[in-house]
């Protein structure tokens, strides 16, 4: 069966309802691992039915499932990939809402107050449209007053959700590595957004693939990483 067959198996739904249950830290991890697996071989093999997005966010991000208004994504946080050059900051909000589930690592996210503080403003409003790799940013001129405010943070085996519209970045903390199973609901009328310097205009910027040796390498890393956690002791 191929990753993507192995991830169809699993819908968004049944991964929710795993989390909200509380039972996810005994199923999602094993699924995971074999999603990994299966990508794995696949690319080994010189194909691959999951891309690996180098994120501009930082992370290698591997698209599992697209139903609608709904997705189920794998992020993950490594050194074995170089982060996408970034246009504007980690300060976003999404138009959807997020629930993850940890796998492994220390992920802290720390909300946003931004005011409208124009002509004063020290960063501006970017609104954010994509359409398959092309992410097009368009510089409102909204000009912004941008402090952080409350932090919360998730370690191997916890979820989180973040509800859209949410101005927030993500940290990595306790080394580099990290990675979640990421699900995402569309919300009526919401837009995606980042913030980013006053003097940069509108413009576009497209996503690329992991490099084939820093994919595999990667998700090899990644998949010690999940075994490593979440593997019981032998009595």
């Amino acid at each position: 069966m191929s990753a993507k067959g192995e991830a169809a198996g699993v819908k968004y739904e049944e991964i929710r309802e795993e989390i909200r249950a509380g039972t996810a830290a005994r199923t999602l991890p094993a699924w995971a691992g074999r999603i990994l697996g299966g990508v794995l071989e696949e690319a080994a093999a010189g194909r691959s039915s999951v891309p690996a997005v180098r994120h501009p966010l930082g992370f290698l991000c591997l698209p599992l499932e697209r139903s609608g208004d709904l997705g189920v994504c794998l992020h993950i946080w490594t050194p074995e990939v170089r982060p996408a050059p970034s246009t504007t900051s980690p300060v976003h909000c999404h138009s959807w809402e997020l629930l993850s589930f940890v796998l492994y690592g220390t992920v802290r996210n720390v909300r946003m107050d931004v005011s409208e503080a124009a002509p004063t403003g020290t960063q501006q409003v970017f609104e954010v449209v994509s359409q398959g790799d092309l992410d097009e940013l368009r510089a409102t001129g909204r000009a912004v007053h941008c402090a952080p405010a409350r932090s919360s943070t998730h370690r191997t085996g916890e979820s989180y959700t973040l509800p859209a519209g949410v101005f927030h970045s993500t940290l990595i903390e306790d080394g580099l590595d990290a990675a979640t199973v990421a699900l995402g609901r569309q919300t009526p009328g919401g837009g995606d957004l980042s913030l980013g310097p006053l003097d940069v205009p509108s413009h576009k910027v497209r996503r690329s693939r992991s490099d084939h040796a820093d994919t595999l390498r990667a998700l090899r890393r990644s998949a010690r990483r999940i075994a490593a956690a979440h593997c019981s002791p032998r009595r």
